[in-house]
């Protein structure tokens, strides 16, 4: 898009000043431009309120210092008033007093982040966010300095990712409040955070964020052009960047993490992966990411091997039987009753002996009602969305069994279903686990045991084809890569991880030496 700049003819009329059009070849270099000249005060003014379309929060100020004016103008909804008084207003009267003929902002605003231009999109756009113009009516060039107000809430808990050991702080809307909390977490110079723009728009600041002889350069590459090759007016929040950078669209598996948690963060990156952080966005954004890293947390790695061992491998095996178990039963009652055990056979008889609906409805309907409870749960407000889940759950499932809709088995297992999925520690993953049960049960249904497998395998293959920043998203089960397989199957001793995970392919691989590791560790000898 061309940029707007003022400037005179000097071969035509020395004093006539006009706005000009100046429009740039992309590809080409940029021709030289003429001198730039001064604007008159009324003629900038009526040039902003048409940019910002007579906005009712542009506000002017002029001051007057012999023969010129000073124009200062920003918008009152983004401004700090009180800083507008106190660093801008009463330095440059203070400054006037002095009888000076000509004030440079530049030299007596005590502001940090100050910056000159005279084109308009630029002008405005920082009015926009909450800067301050000043111009000096017969210069060739304003000042701009920032003074904006920003709309912050104090640090507090995660609310989505709870945990019981580790920090429990979590991001903000504010991106300067977010760098500061990973400043604070990775104290290393080369810990790197490249600025981006999100949206045509609604502009959204952004931030790259990688430690540069880590990372792998293909990696930050990789995001960079993805983002940049976007063309959308407005991103919101860093779970819809996400979703528009991401290399499959259609899948229900998310391919990139996302995570309110600081130390979360920290950790991927140190591991070589990289990061994107959005202004408003409380969520940052990480990857390449694999499918078993959903099923991580970071209390893995502060409680003990042992412990956090166990925890994942809960996690799998409760996923596991979240996805099949449900499917299983309707398959056995279905197809398969010689596989169920007499004694369990003549219970789950007179269980559904009341029941009209054969299991693949009977499955369908309990489990979207178990859906309908949970979506409603998390729309209502904390205490009475608590109320509602189990109250609800009681009421309706004991209802459902007296009017002969479902047996009390079935309940069982579709209540075991659901707190399996629960265990994800990613919200994300655990909803697209909820999601693949619904075609799994159908497939039970129409072809018993046969229709879990080709289900099963399908949703296998699926996995076993989809990337992450162009990474194996089934890593490190294919390609098979042993040695990281105690960052993400499962949780092995800290010893065992002298180096980083080969599938984010970090430059620099090796977190420790393992031999100076074990050394140290009989100083006593």
């Amino acid at each position: 898009m061309g940029k707007i700049r003022f400037f005179g003819n000097a071969k035509k009329n020395k004093n006539k000043k006009v706005w000009v059009m100046f429009k740039r070849t992309l590809g080409k270099k940029q021709a030289d431009e003429p001198k730039a000249h001064s604007l008159k005060i009324e003629e900038l003014k009526q040039q902003l309120k048409k940019e910002l379309q007579n906005s009712s929060d542009l506000e002017f100020r002029e001051l007057y210092i012999k023969d010129h004016a000073i124009l200062i103008c920003f918008m009152a909804s983004m401004t700090d008033k009180n800083a507008v008084d106190d660093f801008i207003l009463r330095p440059i009267i203070e400054k006037m007093k002095d009888g000076s003929d000509h004030i440079d902002p530049r030299a007596i605003l005590p502001i940090s982040q100050i910056s000159t231009t005279n084109q308009l999109t630029e002008i405005s756009s920082s009015l926009i966010s909450g800067s301050v113009y000043i111009y000096n009516e017969g210069d060739s060039f304003g000042v701009i300095a920032n003074t904006s107000k920003t709309v912050e809430r104090s640090l507090e808990k995660a609310e989505t990712e709870s945990l019981v050991y580790g920090p429990k702080i979590s991001f903000t809307e504010s991106l300067a409040a977010n760098m500061n909390i990973l400043r604070n977490n990775i104290k290393d110079s080369q810990l790197c955070m490249d600025d981006l723009v999100i949206g045509t728009r609604g502009k959204a600041k952004a931030k790259i964020i990688y430690i540069k002889d880590i990372a792998n350069e293909d990696n930050i590459n990789s995001f960079k052009q993805r983002i940049s090759d976007l063309e959308i007016d407005h991103v919101p929040d860093t779970t819809v960047l996400a979703q528009l950078i991401e290399d499959n669209s259609w899948t229900v598996f998310p391919q990139l993490l996302t995570t309110e948690l600081p130390d979360r963060l920290s950790i991927a990156l140190l591991k070589g992966r990289v990061g994107v952080m959005m202004d408003r966005s409380p969520a940052a954004l990480y990857g390449p990411s694999t499918f078993f890293s959903f099923f991580e947390s970071t209390e893995d790695v502060y409680m003990r091997w042992n412990m956090g061992f166990f925890l994942r491998v809960l996690r799998f095996t409760s996923i596991f039987l979240s996805v099949l178990l449900t499917p299983a039963y309707v398959a056995v009652l279905t197809y398969h009753y010689e596989v169920i055990p007499s004694p369990l056979l003549i219970s789950l008889g007179e269980s559904r002996s009341n029941v009209p609906f054969p299991p693949v409805f009977e499955a369908l309907l309990l489990e979207f009602i178990i859906e309908l409870l949970r979506e409603a749960g998390a729309r209502l407000p904390t205490k009475v969305g608590q109320t509602m889940g189990i109250v609800g759950g009681i009421v309706i499932g004991q209802a459902a069994v007296d009017a002969g809709f479902t047996s009390n088995i079935l309940i069982i297992i579709i209540a075991l279903s659901a707190l399996g999925s629960f265990t994800a520690p990613s919200y994300m993953m655990g909803t697209a686990i909820r999601i693949i049960r619904f075609p799994i049960i159908i497939m039970a249904g129409l072809w018993g045991g046969i229709g879990i497998m080709i289900a099963f395998c399908y949703i296998l293959i699926h996995l076993l084809k989809l990337s992450s920043l162009g990474r194996p998203y089934f890593a490190p089960v294919y390609p098979f890569r042993w040695k990281d397989i105690g960052y993400s199957v499962v949780r092995l001793p800290f010893q065992f991880n002298s180096k980083r995970p080969e599938t984010n392919l970090a430059t620099d691989s090796i977190r420790f030496s393992e031999k100076k590791a074990k050394e140290n560790k009989d100083v006593d000898e």
